[in-house]
């Protein structure tokens, strides 16, 4: 299947109709999944800072740099799960794994938060990154 979608998307090989369609419901339901990204994580970072207002600091750009230290502080916990127990281990035990992709969403809670504090859109990351990203291409 993964070989009629990539013909399909080079358009090298005329597909039927019906095949066509299936190609693009299932490249639907790839992206849809795929799909979980910054804008999501950015909405919902949102509502939890609606919903905790009055029991969590502002977001703003005074507090900004709190979130970016509790930022750290979980990436140390990131960092503690991969060291203490070996990377083959904490990938593939899993009780390991479900702790270190549990600190990875904290991480990015917070790293959504420093978004927040600082109004960087979703749009601005986006050029930032395809920037940053020609930049390294070209690099040695």
């Amino acid at each position: 299947m993964f070989q009629m979608r990539r013909e399909y998307l080079k358009g090298t090989k005329p597909l039927s109709r019906n095949k066509r369609l299936k190609c693009l419901f299932e490249i639907n339901e790839v992206n849809r999944v795929v799909d979980f990204g910054v804008n999501e994580m950015q909405k919902m970072q949102k509502e939890l800072q609606e919903k905790y207002k009055d029991k969590w600091e502002p977001i703003d750009a005074e507090t900004g740099k709190n979130k970016l230290l509790w930022m750290i502080g979980e990436i140390g916990e990131v960092i503690d799960i991969v060291k203490k127990n070996g990377g083959n281990k904490a990938s593939t035990d899993e009780l390991l794994k479900k702790n270190l992709i549990e600190e990875m969403a904290d991480v990015l809670m917070y790293y959504n938060d420093v978004m927040l504090c600082y109004g960087i859109t979703t749009d601005e990351l986006k050029q930032a990154y395809i920037s940053k990203f020609e930049r390294n291409m070209k690099r040695w």
